[in-house]
């Protein structure tokens, strides 16, 4: 009876070790559920900022004034008729 009890026990030890520190083990299932929420959080951002380019994009096919805008904005367009200033900082 008392090496039934010793190898029971035993048996129980090893699956506790495996368990805990084993390959696959809770502190692995912890680290990879981390880096998992990690990863969850870097897609939201990168959707975001891909329906941000979208709308940007439609913005761009349908009107000419978000072209025109990004025009004057990115390359200085000037149209004629118009004067440009430049205002430039005080300086200290």
């Amino acid at each position: 009876m008392k090496w039934i009890t010793l190898t029971l026990v035993s048996l129980f030890l090893l699956l506790q070790y495996r368990l805990w520190f084993g390959k696959n083990s809770i502190p692995d299932y912890v680290e990879i559920k981390q880096s998992v929420e990690e990863q969850r959080a870097r897609n939201a951002d990168l959707v975001q900022r891909n329906n941000l380019l979208l709308a940007d994009i439609k913005d761009l096919k349908i009107g000419g004034e978000a072209m025109e805008e990004r025009a004057r904005n990115e390359l200085g367009l000037i149209k004629e008729g118009e004067t440009f200033y430049r205002i430039l900082p005080a300086q200290d």
